[in-house]
Parts: structure tokens; C-alpha cells; sequence
């Protein structure tokens, strides 16, 4: 099946070609801003909603007027994307998926996306839009598939003024060979993931172990004067420590990720929602630190990808408090007992190892259900099931 995947790689743009992508942001943040209040205020004046073509029809009559001329000096394309963005953004947030889309910030990520008519892609060769055909000096680390043309180009600029392109195309993706393999995964804070095979990967903490550097760098920024360039340093070595932070955490879960992936079948895991979870200021951090929502979305795509299957269990399936061998279930289990012995059959268990044990077993139950074709186990699309209450029973 033919799939869409970005090709993400950083490239190392001339003083001219900065000056016109920073003229480009700038408009970028501009338009989309101006764009979200305009939709706020029509819909609590007038209570009237603009959509997308009305939104397109003032940003012209907005080029028209002299005090903003400066927009005709960068690409309409990306200005017209920005209108899309915030479509998308309110969708989103009408559907539930999202909070109310915020005003963008001049300090924070950058970016514009040019589509298929503002750049031309001739082998290595990526020249976008205004750019006097003066192509991109892109670091490719990895081939592009042959004869695939790119959708869309995304010029972004990160807080540590490191350029990258995201190069957006559809290709056909070849399944992994079918494995027998089916496996349970537990998500915990003190083991990053405990597998129902047995294997406990451990928690890197890659926020915690460079906190204190943050911290120091972090108090140096806030001495500084204002506006001088001790204070953009300061403010670019506070950069780079979130950014190794970021980038491990990325590198570690995508590496997990995958061999998970590739050596099972179907994988069970637990449908968390982290934004209720981090409500809890004593775990807060914790819960932050490891990236649940994250390696989840990886498993999601990639099974996608490569021709597996991920099963999401109820979040209120009780797989730690649950006997896996006789299924006994606790009244409460605090989160500081590690290990238990069941009340009724005196077994045994680690707390990570009998949730992944359940996990598995729930999971291969909604799995069934999906399989047998009967109207009451349609599966949803992230793999759930309507019987998943009654199959955790």
C-alpha cells in the first residue's frame, strides 16, 4: 500500500537565502496570526463563522493595502498554507482532538510549508520559490525513493537556528514477512517498557540526568541583560541542552520502536491519556520525561507501515491489580508496591510483568473479536474493539 512519509534533512542556507526565509517566517506568523483573529472576533462579535475561502478572499484584499506591501516580497504559497494549517487546526479542535488554536510566536519554531508549485526537485537539486533558483546545500543522509515526486517541501528553523527541509511524499512501503510473534507491552515510569516475553527495558531519564544542567543554564539566561548578546548565548546553550534531550529521547524510541515492531505480530498495549496523567503534580515530570504518547504514535504508524497490528486495551483495564493466574482483582494497589502475592491462588507477581501478562491477554481477546467478522467486534481504527469491556472479563 502506498503510504505518506517525510524525509526530514538539514541543510545549510547562504546569507541571502536567510534573509529570505527569515522575511518568509515572518510572514508566515503574520498572516496566521492575523488570520485567527479575524475568525475570533467575527465569531464573538458577529457570531459568524469564516471558513477558508472567505479567509483566502481577505488575505487579498490584506496584500492590497499599503501598509502591508511587504507581504508580496516572499511566496504566496506558503501564505496560502498558513490559511490551511489554521483550517485544520480548527477542525481539530471542533472534533475534540486539540485545544483553540494559539497565536504563534516569534521566538519559538519557524516554519513554511511550499507545495508542489513553489519548488522544483531535480535529483539532489531542491530550489524553492523566490530563491533566484539557487538550490538548497542539503546533508542527504539517506536516498530518496526513486521515482516518487514530493507533495509538499516544509523549510522549518528550530530555537537553535538550525535550518531542516521535511520533504512529504507518497510511496509504496513493502510489508515486513508475517512472524508468529504476538507480545503484550506495559509503559511504567521506573521500567520504560516491560514486555510479555519477559524483557524489561529500563528507563533512560533523559530529562532527569541533564536537569541540573538546564537549571544552572537557565538561571545564567535569566541574569542577563536584556536584548544583548550575552543573553542570545545564554539563550542558545539553554537551546542546546533541550535539544540533546529531545533528540536522545527521539533516537531511543524510534530504535525501540522498530525492533518491536519487526519482531512481532500483533501488539497489545494500553490506551493512556497523558494529558489527564500529567495532572498529577507529583508524576508530572516523570510522566513527561519518559514520552508515552510519543513511542505510542511510532508503534501506531509504523504497524501501519509494515503490515502489523497494534491492539489498544481500555485504559481502565485493571492489568496491574489483576491475579494473571487466577484473575483475582485487588481493591487497591499503590503505585510504591513493586511486588504482591494474590490473596486467593498465593501467587506471585511483579507488578510490570503480571500487567504485561494481562495486557497480552486482553489484547489478544479484542484482536479476536475484530477477526471474527460479528457486527458487535467491528474494530476501530486505532485497533480497539466495542467489546473491549466484555473481552477484558
Amino acid at each position: 500500500m502506498k503510504h505518506k512519509r517525510a524525509y526530514r534533512y538539514r541543510f545549510y542556507p547562504t546569507d541571502a537565502q536567510k534573509n529570505i526565509l527569515a522575511r518568509t517566517f515572518g510572514c508566515c506568523r503574520v498572516v496566521y496570526n492575523w488570520a485567527l483573529r479575524e475568525r475570533t472576533d467575527a465569531y464573538s462579535q458577529r457570531h459568524e463563522r469564516l471558513s477558508f475561502a472567505e479567509s483566502c478572499k481577505r488575505l487579498t484584499q490584506l496584500k492590497k493595502q499599503p501598509e502591508y506591501n511587504w507581504l508580496h516580497e516572499v511566496s504566496s504559497v506558503p501564505l496560502q498554507q498558513e490559511l490551511r494549517h489554521l483550517d485544520t487546526a480548527f477542525v481539530n479542535f471542533f472534533e475534540g482532538r486539540a485545544q483553540y488554536p494559539k497565536f504563534h510566536k516569534k521566538h519559538e519554531k519557524q516554519a513554511a510549508t511550499y507545495m508542489s508549485n513553489a519548488f522544483t526537485l531535480e535529483g539532489t537539486t531542491l530550489t524553492l520559490a523566490m530563491m533566484d533558483k539557487q538550490p538548497l546545500d542539503i546533508r542527504w543522509s539517506r536516498p530518496l525513493p526513486k521515482n516518487v515526486q514530493p507533495t509538499s517541501v516544509t523549510v522549518s528553523k528550530d530555537s537553535l537556528n538550525h535550518y531542516f527541509v521535511s520533504i512529504l511524499l507518497e510511496e509504496e512501503i513493502t510489508p515486513m514477512q508475517s512472524t508468529p510473534n504476538m507480545i503484550g507491552v506495559d509503559l511504567g515510569l521506573k521500567s520504560f517498557v516491560v514486555l510479555s516475553s519477559g524483557e524489561t527495558v529500563g528507563n533512560p531519564r533523559f530529562f532527569h540526568k541533564d536537569e541540573k544542567r538546564l537549571a544552572r543554564a537557565q538561571r545564567r539566561h535569566a541574569k542577563k541583560k536584556k536584548g544583548s548578546r550575552n543573553k542570545e548565548k545564554a539563550r542558545l546553550r539553554v537551546a542546546r541542552i533541550h535539544a540533546r534531550i529531545a533528540d536522545r529521547r527521539r533516537d531511543f524510541q524510534h530504535q525501540l520502536s522498530t525492533r518491536v515492531i519487526r519482531e512481532n505480530q500483533v501488539i497489545c498495549v494500553e490506551s493512556l491519556t497523558v494529558k489527564n496523567m500529567v495532572q498529577n503534580h507529583c508524576l508530572a515530570k516523570s510522566i513527561s520525561d519518559v514520552g508515552w504518547g510519543s513511542f505510542v504514535r511510532q508503534l501506531e504508524y509504523k504497524a501501519q507501515w509494515y503490515g502489523r497490528t497494534l491492539v489498544k486495551i481500555d485504559q481502565w483495564y485493571p492489568s496491574s491489580k489483576r491475579c494473571f493466574g487466577c484473575g483475582h482483582v485487588l481493591q487497591s494497589l499503590d503505585l510504591s508496591v513493586r511486588e504482591w502475592t494474590c490473596p486467593q491462588c498465593q501467587r506471585h507477581h511483579d507488578r510490570d510483568l503480571n500487567a504485561s501478562y494481562n495486557i497480552h491477554a486482553a489484547g489478544l481477546a479484542v484482536y479476536a473479536c475484530g477477526e471474527s467478522g460479528r457486527p458487535d467486534a467491528v474494530k476501530t481504527k486505532s485497533g480497539n474493539s466495542r467489546r473491549s469491556r466484555k473481552a477484558k472479563q
